[in-house]
């Protein structure tokens, strides 16, 4: 579950734009902009390593943000990285009060072996709920466990965590049992005219080259 005792101090941003952004970053800190419930976006910088430790830990992470003094409750809505580093450069976070609900994304967990010779292939990697704030569940889990091959976990056979509501398509698939399949060409194995037709070409090959090398040797001494 989301745990609202997360707290992060959070500082106002007074500079704005890409420069001000990169001296943020390099001081230890990631730009933020915090929104929600028809307030001004606010612009804050919060600090690098501990917001890097709860976003890498959860998520859908909740936190008490400690703006110079004044406490405010927060989810994490999106987080921006850098495409090579993976560094966060910039974290939206909309306001939140105790006992609203929210509508968040939440990863799905497969948990069980499914029977022998069988793998399980994950279609869906998230479902979307409706749930309390200070409820959101990390993850949910789907058991796979003994399932044979053409098994389909949908939404609709996922029970809802206390409190929540599935918005996501009940007749999407999350899930689905299969065995591995070979390639037909990956099982061929040469036949003997096959062999030999590669050991002709091979030989015509070293024949060419040879008579090459000849023919240029025969230039050579006329000249």
């Amino acid at each position: 579950m989301a745990d609202d005792r997360i707290k992060l101090t959070a500082s106002v941003r007074t500079e704005f734009g890409k420069g001000a952004a990169r001296r943020s970053r390099r001081a230890g800190l990631i730009p933020a902009v915090l929104y929600g419930h028809g307030e001004a976006p606010q612009h804050l910088a919060l600090p690098s390593h501990d917001t890097f430790l709860i976003v890498k830990d959860h998520a859908n992470a909740l936190v008490t943000l400690d703006i110079e003094g004044k406490e405010q409750m927060a989810l994490v809505k999106d987080v921006q990285r850098d495409p090579v580093k993976r560094d966060i450069e910039h974290l939206d976070l909309l306001i939140v009060r105790r006992g609203e609900k929210v509508t968040v994304d939440v990863p799905v967990h497969v948990e069980g072996e499914s029977a022998p010779g069988t793998i399980h292939q994950v279609e869906l990697q998230t479902i979307t709920l409706t749930v309390p704030a200070t409820d959101i569940p990390e993850s949910i889990t789907v058991s796979v466990e003994g399932l044979e091959e053409g098994s389909i976990i949908r939404v609709g056979d996922i029970a809802a965590p206390q409190g929540a509501v599935i918005d996501t398509d009940p007749e999407w698939g999350v899930v689905v049992i299969s065995v591995p399949r070979v390639a037909a060409e990956d099982l061929e194995t040469p036949s003997d005219e096959d062999e030999e037709a590669a050991e002709a070409e091979e030989t015509e090959g070293e024949e060419s080259a040879e008579d090459g090398e000849g023919g240029e040797s025969s230039e050579s001494d006329e000249s």
